[in-house]
């Protein structure tokens, strides 16, 4: 684009730092919105336009999965072990395209474990809820207001969903078509359109300030969680999205920390061990963050559900051409670097549990462009489409792929967080031993799209029951085809009882609920089956 290069100057010691959004000074804020300003105005078919590089993640889908729903057509890995540093690659890629724009230019992350002096977390910052920007710098002064390129992304070509039942299905997305938030929809294609187009015009007379408030009050009542209390009379209220953040720092390997298909069988073989506690992946709260801006609810004391709410953040297939998927994913890969300080992992991520879920192709997704079905993955497995040139590693070869271990130590990438990367003090301690709630039989194929798994304590002395937590689930438009996976469909997951005794557990009854687009209040069945679900208890303290 016609505009003079502000080249950002690099500190002192070199080191480019990728800080929280909300402390930007005036003019990393206008840089940072300059350049993605820029990309999104370069051709389509450029390297380094905002359209190719969100392409990636998932569609506009290719090879195989073009149109055969059988293979996944997006490049994006979920469920598996490559999940944190292919999600690295793809915001380090981001980046080099914003700093082709204005040299120096750093992403930024929205940090979700911000919390308010009570104790509450902040609200989703500000710049992501303003349809326009006004420039703040003297750099810039006298510029015009210009679309805030952070609020939404308007598609400068059309994408076809090919994989449903007809063309033209569930994510097809026209030209001029741009992303959007819960409580709006973004499902557009013909057999949706007309619904959509009700909802939103319904949307718009709520006025921007409500419809910006219910996605606040959405993405804090996933960071809270519920809360409940315990049979010792203590109220636990730590059981959300921004809690699992923290618990996910304690996973004691790479194969259980980077994804939920390994952390799901490690919960289900050490579960009956002395001191077990639940351990939670990285992937879980991440997924749960975009089901949160997507539109997926959760019940809770002040919900308010807004029934056909589908946002573009909801599903993979859409997910990366909303501009706030970049700042959530350089939020994860500031926990994954977390995580590797905590466990002295910078430099080396350990082996993979060899033959864990987790670790194939086929599992939870399916296989990317390129990878055939059933092939073992590995540290030195390829990061498609990135090469080393893409994301400025060296290299003897222009176009060498990259692969995980290339990208490990976050400094030899040319970046850091600011902050210490210790583990919290309330962390340092072992976690405490107790019962949790082991559930599976819930099939992702009869689901369209994403949804959430919640558990519920019913006692004879609680009325009404008591919810006690919620499995995020990101999943996909068209799985029900995908016979690479077919195997690789049940969605398994626990629930930590804390605060219940040995007596307490035994005497509850407890219920798992699917909760869906179609149904956000929850259902205890899923086309006729019950999800199953059984108590583990072990050795147990009451805390």
């Amino acid at each position: 684009m016609a505009d003079p290069q502000r080249e950002v100057p690099a500190p002192p010691d070199g080191t480019r730092y990728r800080n929280d959004i909300e402390t930007l000074t005036n003019l990393e804020m206008d840089n940072l919105i300059w350049a993605f300003h820029a990309i999104q105005n370069l051709d389509p078919d450029d390297d380094n336009s905002f359209f190719k590089i969100a392409g990636f993640h998932g569609e506009p889908f290719r090879g195989a999965g073009y149109s055969n729903a059988q293979w996944w057509g997006g490049y994006c890995n979920h469920g598996n072990i490559l999940f944190p540093t292919w999600h690295r690659a793809y915001v380090l890629r981001l980046e080099k395209a914003l700093q082709r724009q204005v040299p120096g230019v750093m992403m930024a992350y929205w940090d979700e474990l911000a919390t308010l002096p009570t104790g509450e977390p902040r609200d989703i910052p500000s710049i992501f809820l303003e349809p326009t920007y006004a420039w703040r710098s003297d750099e810039y002064a006298g510029r015009d207001p210009i679309p805030n390129p952070l609020y939404s992304y308007t598609f400068q070509r059309g994408i076809v969903d090919a994989r449903g039942s007809f063309p033209d299905a569930d994510y097809t997305k026209p030209i001029y078509y741009q992303t959007v938030r819960y409580p709006y929809s973004g499902l557009v294609g013909p057999n949706d359109n007309s619904v959509t187009t009700a909802h939103n015009l319904l949307m718009n007379r709520l006025g921007p300030q409500t419809t910006g408030q219910l996605l606040k009050d959405n993405v804090k009542t996933w960071l809270t969680g519920p809360v409940y209390r315990t049979s010792n009379g203590r109220v636990i209220i730590n059981v959300g999205t921004r809690n699992h953040y923290l618990e996910s720092l304690r996973a004691p390997n790479y194969t259980v920390y980077s994804n939920t298909s390994s952390a799901d069988r490690w919960n289900e073989e050490h579960g009956d061990e002395a001191g077990f506690a639940v351990i939670y992946p990285i992937e879980s709260p991440h997924n749960a963050i975009h089901l949160a801006v997507g539109g997926i609810q959760i019940p809770a004391q002040d919900a308010s559900f807004v029934p056909d709410a589908n946002g573009d953040m909801g599903e993979n297939e859409t997910a990366s051409f909303d501009p706030i998927f970049f700042f959530h994913h350089c939020f994860v890969d500031r926990m994954f670097w977390w995580w590797q300080n905590c466990h002295d992992r910078q430099n080396d991520l350990g082996g993979i549990i060899a033959g864990y879920p987790g670790t194939n192709s086929v599992d939870a997704q399916g296989p990317t462009p390129g990878i055939a079905g059933g092939t073992w993955l590995s540290l030195d497995t390829a990061l498609a489409p990135f090469t080393k040139r893409d994301l400025g590693i060296r290299s003897g070869k222009k176009r060498t792929a990259v692969t995980s271990k290339d990208v490990i130590n976050i400094h030899k990438l040319g970046y850091a967080y600011p902050g210490r990367m210790t583990l919290p003090n309330d962390l340092t301690s072992p976690a405490a031993r107790h019962a949790h709630l082991s559930v599976g039989g819930i099939n992702r194929a009869a689901i369209s799209g994403s949804f959430a798994v919640s558990a519920w304590a019913f006692s004879s002395n609680v009325n009404p029951p008591m919810l006690i937590g919620v499995m995020p689930v990101l999943s996909r438009w068209h799985t029900v085809g995908c016979a690479n996976c077919q195997n690789h469909l049940e969605v398994r997951g626990h629930f930590p009882l804390r605060g219940y005794s040995q007596d307490k557990v035994q005497s509850t009854a407890f219920e798992v609920r699917v909760h869906t687009r179609d149904n956000p209040d929850g259902v205890p069945t899923q086309d006729g089956p019950r999800p199953r679900h059984r108590l583990k208890t072990g050795p147990m303290v009451e805390n």
